[in-house]
């Protein structure tokens, strides 16, 4: 069944994760960018209606543009991830969909809470420990990765690819409603 959800892209990792993602990731193959989601699964996108986006756009109007950090190195048992900081205007988008289509909670309610992440490796606990390890040295280096949230895309799989529906921009702080 197809399926989509809501990213946020962080195309200024990439020179960073893309090849540890390319031989850790396969959702890589797939059309996925270094990313960091806020919400999956979304409705079938032939459900998608301009109403829905909308709704969508609404509710992401409650969180401002902001700028964040990808420094730090997180596991799942299975996944290597950078964690982003801050995490609150993730948690804050994610939160914000779910009040609006609350069929639809992140990772399909299989998780308690919200960790916001970029996944560098997921499936095999060996490979994520050595993608772990690989993409600290590569930090300690760099001193990490710096990036912006100026809006979220909505992508959809319906080919059997990932492939970008619709961008939903943010407000900046400065037009943010007080009682957005």
């Amino acid at each position: 069944m197809a399926i989509s959800a809501f990213a946020v892209k962080v195309p200024s990792a990439e020179p960073w994760v893309g090849d540890l993602r390319q031989r850790f990731d396969a959702t890589t193959k797939l059309g996925v960018p270094a990313h960091i989601t806020v919400l999956v699964p979304f409705m079938d996108p032939q459900h998608i209606t301009p109403a829905v986006l909308d709704r969508a756009q609404h509710a992401l109007n409650r969180v401002a543009a902001f700028s964040f950090s990808l420094g730090r190195v997180a596991r799942f048992p299975a996944t290597a991830y950078l964690a982003p900081e801050p995490p609150e205007p993730f948690i804050a988008m994610t939160r914000a969909l779910v009040d609006v289509f609350s069929d639809f909670q992140p990772y399909g309610g299989e998780h308690q809470g919200v960790v916001p992440h970029l996944t560098v490796a997921h499936g095999n606990p060996s490979e994520a420990d050595a993608a772990a390890a690989d993409l600290q040295e590569r930090l300690d280096a760099s001193g990490g990765i710096q990036a912006d949230c100026a809006s979220v895309v909505l992508i959809e799989n319906s080919t059997g690819r990932w492939e970008e529906l619709h961008v939903f921009p943010l407000p900046s702080a400065d037009t943010l409603a007080p009682d957005d």
